[in-house]
């Protein structure tokens, strides 16, 4: 069994523990947790599980490091903290941990990566021995090994298409929900997240990866943004009102330019509420769900929806990101230690877990 920590347990966290428990080569040796109102609680409590896991939660990084476990799920977020999220990847690195996180954007292709993000992994894969393993929770295989394989089944493709459509209002997220994407701020607010080069910055990496894999080069990534006021206030369940008038639907594209033409796109259409740009592409369900197009012939869609804690399909999407991420541990750690991208790690079957059920 591969000694695990779980680094943070909020969305992306509480399904990383949950997936750990669940893998068969993996065994759960800590949960790290920043909120002391965490502190000491059991992991499974944490993970929404009905059962102990018999795993206390702590802050003591040190101690945990200390331990030198094989392999550390970092959930915790990097949106407003990259700096720091960095350094604890490469501590952990360096401690000889494979490190698996959706939290460093730039190492989607750390390839065309920043050196200042990728410089400091490969030193401490070069001091401790570990590795990384860096894939996005939009979720990372939507804009990766999805599309990339169903672009094989084509004759012909003109536009490789992935599409994350949500509604965010079950989205317990709210400093994210509301101020980093914007909703429920006047038109005139500037979202973070929409700001000129960001979504290059965040899904670049993943345009890139994907062009690499086709073998095409691109001329250059353009952004498309477009948004939509409520028409009338709206409750939501989890983060309260959002007025009329307010920011209520986005819909953004990054674009990989091929030959002057937009040939690789990821393209993201979240609201508030289902009322809001009703013209614009909507799930099947009206929750969420995501969705790769291939623009050729034949002319393919692929539109996988998941749910999870209940019915949440934002939940849901976070926990097959993690799956992915989690499934990729007991690979990487038989692997040589280095700096991993999409392309490097297969994606691999639920070996050993098909009708079982974990104690």
């Amino acid at each position: 069994m591969i000694p695990t920590v779980v680094w943070g347990t909020g969305n992306v966290g509480r399904a990383a523990i949950r997936a750990v428990e669940a893998h068969p080569a993996l065994a759960l040796a800590a949960v790290l947790v920043h909120d002391p109102g965490k502190v000491g609680r059991d992991a499974g409590a944490l993970a929404g599980l009905d059962r102990s896991l018999g795993v206390a939660a702590t802050d003591d990084i040190d101690a945990v490091l200390a331990a030198r476990p094989r392999a550390v799920v970092y959930a915790a977020s990097g949106d407003i903290r990259p700096d720091e999220a960095l350094a604890d990847v490469a501590r952990a690195v360096r401690g000889g941990a494979v490190v698996v996180t959706p939290a460093l954007y730039p190492l989607y292709d750390h390839r065309g990566a920043p050196p200042e993000f990728r410089d400091p992994v490969l030193a401490a894969v070069a001091e401790g021995g570990g590795s990384l393993f860096v894939s996005g929770v939009d979720p990372g295989w939507g804009n990766d090994v999805l599309p990339l394989l169903v672009s094989g089944l084509g004759s012909t493709v003109d536009v490789v298409r992935c599409q994350e459509i949500f509604d965010y209002s079950t989205y317990e997220q709210e400093d994210s929900v509301r101020h980093l994407i914007g909703m429920g701020h006047p038109m005139e607010y500037e979202p973070l997240m929409l700001a000129p080069s960001v979504p290059t910055m965040v899904w670049g990496g993943q345009i890139r990866l994907m062009a690499r894999a086709l073998g095409v080069e691109l001329d250059e990534i353009r952004e498309t943004l477009e948004r939509r006021p409520l028409d009338t206030t709206v409750t939501t369940r989890t983060m309260g009102v959002f007025e009329a008038g307010t920011q209520g639907a986005v819909r953004f594209e990054v674009q990989g330019i091929v030959r002057g033409e937009p040939r690789i796109v990821i393209e993201h259409v979240t609201r508030i509420h289902p009322s809001c740009a009703p013209d614009w592409p909507t799930p099947p369900d009206g929750a969420g769900a995501h969705r790769v197009v291939i623009e050729g012939r034949p002319h393919i869609e692929v539109t996988v929806e998941a749910t999870d804690e209940g019915e949440n399909r934002s939940a849901g999407g976070n926990a097959t990101a993690v799956g992915r991420l989690v499934n990729a541990v007991d690979w990487l750690v038989d692997a040589k230690p280095g700096l991993y991208d999409a392309l490097d790690v297969p994606l691999r079957p639920a070996v050993g877990r098909l009708g079982r059920n974990r104690p």
